[in-house]
Formats: structure tokens, C-alpha cells, sequence
């Protein structure tokens, strides 16, 4: 279905955890202890939280809410304001990168989760990482 002008809801960044919460319920604990220690404004340290989550879901078998969560962020890189999008790319991309990678994990084995858009920014952050880029972007 497409969005008309008139049903098309651009996400803010208000509307970003409750998408995430959505894709993956298991992290509303984890969130709720961010609340209390940091409060609702910065996301950036809640997408380090997130990331961490994910890894421990990962590491006891649990991949149920990987496909929703990379739908998620496909949502944010294709509907999201300038503000969700840089944070889908800065916040959530790179924060499962480098949480997966320096915890043993494979830092690459989420990007098989990902749609069209969320993939290129995935693999601009590692050209970015590699130095073959000075900045991220596509």
C-alpha cells in the first residue's frame, strides 16, 4: 500500500524506541533500567544497551527478533527524519558492529538481517572503518 500525503507519518525521533520495543519486546528490562539511570533523552547510550541486548539474544540462540529489528532499521533509513536516520546508521549500526566485534562475536553475522538501504550504510560503515573512506556516506 502505498502513503498518500495524507497517511504518511515521517519517524521522529520520539517514535524510536517504541519501534524498537516493537521489533524486540525482550529489550522493554533493559530499557526501563536506561529510563531510570540516563532518563528518555539520549539514545545514542541506549543504542549501546540495544546492541548489547541483541549480542546476548545471539549467544543463547535466540534470532526470533533479529528479522523484525532489521526491518526496523530499514524503516528508519526509508521513513525516518535526518535525525532518525543518522541514528539508525551512527546509533544502531554501528554501536551492533562494534558491540558484536569486540565481544568475539562476528560483527557481520546481523547484516544478513538487514533490507536494501540499512545494507549500504552497513557496508559504508565498514569502508569508513577500513580507511578506504574519510567519512560514512553513500
Amino acid at each position: 500500500m502505498l502513503a498518500t500525503a495524507s497517511s504518511y507519518h515521517m519517524i521522529n525521533q520520539a517514535d524510536v524506541i517504541p519501534i524498537l520495543l516493537e521489533a524486540c519486546p525482550t529489550f522493554e528490562n533493559t530499557w526501563q533500567e536506561h529510563v531510570q539511570d540516563y532518563g528518555e533523552d539520549l539514545l545514542y547510550v541506549a543504542a549501546g544497551a540495544f546492541a548489547r541486548h541483541l549480542l546476548g539474544l545471539k549467544n543463547e540462540g535466540d534470532l526470533s527478533c533479529l528479522p523484525s529489528v532489521g526491518a526496523a532499521i530499514e524503516r528508519f533509513h526509508q521513513e525516518g527524519s535526518p535525525w532518525v536516520k543518522e541514528f539508525a546508521t551512527i546509533g544502531l549500526l554501528e554501536g551492533i558492529q562494534n558491540v558484536w566485534s569486540h565481544q568475539e562475536s562476528d560483527g557481520e553475522y546481523f547484516s544478513r538481517y538487514l533490507g536494501e538501504e540499512s545494507m549500504r550504510w552497513w557496508q559504508s560503515l565498514n569502508t569508513f572503518w577500513s580507511g578506504e573512506k574519510t567519512h560514512v556516506s553513500l
